[in-house]
């Protein structure tokens, strides 16, 4: 086990990879009570989906540990899910069995492109400067997100945000736990942010911030109701009238968030734990290709398209190096099936002061950029400042390499650009244009 792992040439151990797997486990739990939510919008089940979540997040994350060998772990993304429920059921009126068929497919169209090493020869034409600039931007993010879970950061028809009530119990909490991180971390204590969780959930429950779990183990609901509904449609209509324009341009819409979202959350994860070698990313088909796996499980057993979740730096800060980690978090989702009560323990005021830290870390990545370089500083600046005002990771990624070919081009610098990064400029501009 140790030497597929390779733990003595990363320099780790089954400590650090358990502690960086529950880390990160506990960094992403929330997505097993958020997904249900919004996915219930769209008509689903919300226990259905609350199984389809952890058992999607389990399967992906497993075969990102075993097959690609990364800290990585997987679970149905963040405004993925927003956009299936309120763009494409709510919003096109398209039914929530096709647009999981949606999802199916476009996990399908992943997994070919990642055989045959498309995705991974796009990922490694894309110059440094705008993955350094997507890690820091997608750390800028993370920290919003964190803020805003706990309400430090608020909404404000005014300025659009300010700061919140910082006496409120939960923000409270929140900065307690901000603090009791930043305090770990300084003193150079490895595993700071598993153990920042742990403390700040303790004193939650004491002053009763933090509910104590009233049992714990729970029935596991059943996956009936979304279990292979992907496939209905084919029950009742034909080929021509399940893949409509519309459902095409959903499909194109899912592989193209999907895409860029997974391509930036890996490189920068992997940036973080040192594994990039001369700007590219070793392994990297199998890490897509068990990404891209993870999708088409996922909308077989009825969720939206799950992704790789940049929490699992978290993972990384607290020790994780191997694959090991990614089943250890894995594990971890399959045990939350039977106790998901114990999961209230972990609320958003706990796990925000872990993304709000991580967003520290991973901005450490600005210090690669040469912001001397106005025609790289541009590009880069687009990339990492859109995506936290924008609330989208694939948005700062599609300006920013929309910037870069046009800046490089201005300053005499054209045939250093690679010609995959002109095609993008096309794509990006007619996505902003058509989609």
């Amino acid at each position: 086990m140790q030497r597929y792992f390779e733990f003595e040439e990363l320099g780790t151990n089954y400590k650090n990879e358990i502690m960086g797997g529950f880390t990160t486990f506990l960094a992403m739990a929330y997505i097993l009570f958020v997904n249900p939510l919004i996915l219930m919008d769209a008509g689903m089940d919300q226990g259905a989906v609350f199984v389809a979540t952890a058992v999607a997040a389990a399967i992906g994350t497993i075969i990102m540990g075993v097959v690609a060998r990364y800290p990585i772990a997987l679970a149905p993304g963040m405004g993925l899910n927003a956009f299936f429920t309120y763009s494409v059921v709510l919003g096109m009126g398209i039914p929530w069995e096709t647009a999981l068929l949606g999802v199916f497919v476009s996990g399908i169209i992943f997994i070919i492109i990642s055989l045959v090493g498309v995705r991974e020869f796009i990922i490694n034409a894309i110059p440094a400067e705008l993955k350094y600039a997507a890690g820091a931007g997608i750390g800028l993010f993370i920290a919003f997100i964190g803020l805003q879970n706990a309400e430090i950061v608020v909404a404000s028809e005014a300025t659009l945000v300010e700061i919140g009530n910082l006496g409120a119990p939960q923000t409270l909490l929140a900065v307690f736990g901000v603090i009791i991180t930043v305090v770990l971390m300084s003193l150079g204590l490895k595993g700071g942010i598993f153990y920042g969780i742990v403390i700040t959930s303790v004193v939650g429950m004491i002053f009763g911030a933090v509910p104590f779990p009233q049992q714990v183990i729970g029935a596991v609901p059943s996956l009936a109701p979304t279990f292979g509904a992907a496939f209905a449609p084919f029950a009742e209509m034909g080929i021509g009238e399940i893949f409509t324009l519309q459902l095409m341009i959903v499909i194109l819409t899912f592989l193209f968030v999907d895409f860029f979202d997974t391509a930036g959350t890996m490189y920068a994860v992997a940036n973080q734990a040192g594994f990039i070698k001369d700007n590219k990313l070793p392994r990297a088909e199998k890490a897509l290709l068990a990404d891209s796996s993870a999708t088409a499980i996922g909308a077989v057993l009825g969720t939206s398209t799950t992704t790789a979740y940049i929490e699992s730096s978290s993972g990384v800060a607290a020790g994780a190096r191997t694959g090991f980690a990614s089943i250890v978090t894995g594990i971890l989702f399959l045990v939350a099936l039977l106790f998901s009560p114990l999961l209230a323990v972990v609320t958003e005021a706990v796990t925000a002061p872990a993304l709000i830290v991580v967003g520290v870390l991973m901005a450490s990545s600005l210090s690669n950029i040469d912001w001397k370089k106005f025609e790289i500083a541009v590009p880069a600046f687009f990339t990492i400042i859109a995506m936290p005002l924008t609330y989208s990771i694939a948005t700062g990624i599609a300006l920013g390499f929309i910037m870069y070919p046009i800046t490089m081009v201005c300053k005499g610098r054209a045939k250093e650009v690679h010609p995959v990064m002109y095609g993008l400029l096309v794509v990006f501009v007619l996505y902003f244009v058509f989609l």
